[in-house]
């Protein structure tokens, strides 16, 4: 799926809504994408003129999950992948990251939303020798997702949990801390979590984010530091640790540093 550029965007279809913004289409925009509407986009720029950090925000997200799932299948041996909360597909897809390190890699993509439902089909691309899968379901039903996991992915073998900026849309953190827990203590030891979420840095930050809820989009609430942290709680950290995302086992880039974002991740196994 290309995502280079913007255009009138998909055509709807009677489940989704294109009168409000939609969180996965807004991020789509923002990463250069085209599935996104008038709303959206608008919505998406007035956000980025309150804060215009977002887009560094964005595209940071993408390129610590691809080095986060090439660690895991190249340094880890992971096989296995189970990304919750995956959004609309785009360059990099945890799939296409991990089956290029393995191809006999397994992933299974968990979301809830009837848009990124309907572009499943660019999820399930799959190598030969590996194999994708998508499951129908909601964060806030842990056991239903492991359950139906377990259809692709060996429950008695080590999985990888991606968690990639979902948990803001819980409004309770005591509630966001409970699914993570309950995901992970149902994977195997030897187990990996990987997750990153955006945190509070300031009065400019808070405002974006509710002048985003106020356009009806669904809320984002932004995190403390210690609450990240908080998420891993039991977890053995891999080196650096907790760290903002930009600075987790950063590769070299011609054009200089990454650009600081005001999202903290990391990776971390399960004893």
């Amino acid at each position: 799926m290309n995502d280079s550029s913007h255009g009138t965007g998909p055509a709807p279809t009677p489940e989704i809504d294109t009168t409000v913004p939609h969180s996965a289409r807004v991020w789509n925009y923002w990463l250069g994408g085209k599935d996104n509407y008038p709303v959206d986009r608008a919505a998406g720029d007035r956000y980025r003129e309150i804060f215009p950090g977002i887009i560094d925000t964005a595209r940071a997200f993408r390129h610590f999950l691809a080095r986060a799932v090439r660690h895991l299948a190249g340094e880890e041996g992971i096989r296995q992948f189970l990304d919750v909360g995956t959004g609309l597909p785009t360059v990099d897809n945890t799939h296409e990251v991990a089956q290029r390190v393995a191809p006999e890699c397994r992933i299974v993509y968990v979301d809830n939303d009837p848009l990124v439902l309907a572009h499943a089909r660019a999820l399930l691309t799959s190598s030969p020798e590996g194999r994708t899968d998508y499951i129908d379901a909601d964060m806030r039903e842990p056991e239903k997702i492991v359950q139906a996991a377990a259809e692709t992915l060996d429950p008695t073998r080590p999985i990888a949990l991606m968690l990639m900026g979902v948990l803001g849309h819980m409004a309770d953190y005591e509630e966001a801390r409970s699914i993570v827990r309950r995901l992970v203590d149902a994977l195997p030891s030897g187990s990996f979590l990987a997750l990153a979420d955006s945190i509070d840095v300031g009065a400019a930050h808070r405002e974006a984010a509710r002048g985003y809820e106020d356009s009806g989009a669904v809320p984002y609430h932004l995190r403390t530091p210690e609450q990240i942290t908080g998420f891993f709680a039991g977890l053995e950290p891999v080196e650096p640790g907790i760290v903002p995302i930009q600075r987790w086992r950063p590769e070299p880039d011609p054009f200089g540093p990454p650009a600081e974002v005001a999202t903290l991740g990391g990776v971390a196994r399960r004893p």
